[in-house]
């Protein structure tokens, strides 16, 4: 019995099954109908849960919404599955795209049973779906990822904004808590006082109020007019932009503007010829022959013809 063995080059059967099977997969899921019609599937399921909040279309159409919602999750199912066969080749890439992870965990809990089982969190996971939108609208990608980028700076804004309303608001409490028990009776009265007062909503009051009690208490609210409603309100919005040039950066990054020329494929070597080696082998031996032949020839011609002497130059015998 011959046995033949695969070429060199050729790729083993079950890779290339994954490699033929991405390429079809990847080529559904880059195609712009499949992009659209996913996005009018998210679109679907938000109204199909929002006609669900009225009590009388939700008790007429029950049986329907119920099946336009299975459906859905049939149609998410399919997409994921699809977009996962798309990485069949590379499987690890999947899971390296956080929506990727999003889209599944959101699809896949739908399933398990004890999410199914409660109507509340399997609503929540159905509004989750909406934010899905965001695969397919750029713009809302990037502001998605700037907010998420922001968090490490929005929560030391949190912080040292808490320590200023406590610091406030115990001031606030040891001036104004007699004349303004409403108010300033408390810690946590006087804190969501001057919260309300961040947003210059009834500031005027609080003044007048304020002024009735003692002419400083100006200072007290200038001062913290000025550094709660315009110090950190700029710099909350400066980390925002921050992050939001970020994460634009981020997206050209992974989104190359069109007509930027493609890093080109690698070539493949061609395998070496089996006798390549004896080949150089022969050159190397010829070469050197031909070196000891050329230095046994060199001495007796350096014998034979001696180098001329050069020729003293003429005496210059011209007179002054």
């Amino acid at each position: 019995m011959n046995d033949h063995p695969a070429p060199t080059g050729a790729m083993p059967r079950p890779r290339a099954l994954r490699h033929a099977l991405a390429q079809r997969a990847r080529a559904l899921t880059e195609a712009r109908w499949f992009a659209l019609s996913v996005f009018a599937l998210i679109i679907a399921n938000a109204a199909l849960l929002g006609a669900e909040t009225y009590s009388g279309l939700a008790r007429d159409w029950r049986h329907w919404l119920h099946l336009a919602e299975h459906l859905c999750l049939v149609a998410f199912t399919v997409e994921i599955a699809v977009r996962a066969c798309a990485h069949a080749d590379r499987p690890r890439d999947f899971f390296r795209d956080p929506w990727n992870l999003f889209d599944m965990a959101v699809v896949a809990c739908a399933f398990l049973p004890l999410v199914r089982e409660n109507t509340t969190v399997l609503r929540l996971l159905r509004l989750a779906r909406v934010l899905r939108t965001a695969r397919f609208l750029p713009q809302l990608r990037i502001v998605i990822v700037a907010v998420a980028r922001s968090l490490p700076g929005t929560v030391s804004f949190l912080l040292v904004g808490a320590l200023l309303l406590y610091l406030y608001a115990m001031v606030g409490w040891v001036f104004f808590s007699e004349a303004n028990p409403g108010q300033y009776g408390s810690l946590g009265r006087a804190v969501l006082t001057l919260f309300l007062l961040m947003t210059l909503d009834g500031l005027g009051d609080a003044v007048h109020a304020g002024l009735e009690v003692s002419r400083w208490s100006i200072v007290y609210y200038a001062s913290y007019v000025l550094i709660a409603s315009f110090v950190l309100v700029n710099v909350l919005i400066g980390v925002v932009i921050n992050s939001l040039e970020e994460a634009r950066e981020l997206e050209r990054e992974h989104s190359p503007t069109p007509g930027t020329p493609s890093a080109p494929a690698p070539v493949p070597l061609p395998a070496p010829a089996p006798n390549l080696d004896a080949d150089l082998r022969t050159r190397i031996a010829v070469a050197r022959r031909a070196l000891d032949d050329l230095e046994a020839a060199l001495p007796p011609l350096l014998t034979t013809h001696p180098p001329e002497p050069a020729l003293a130059p003429a005496p210059d015998t011209a007179h002054p």
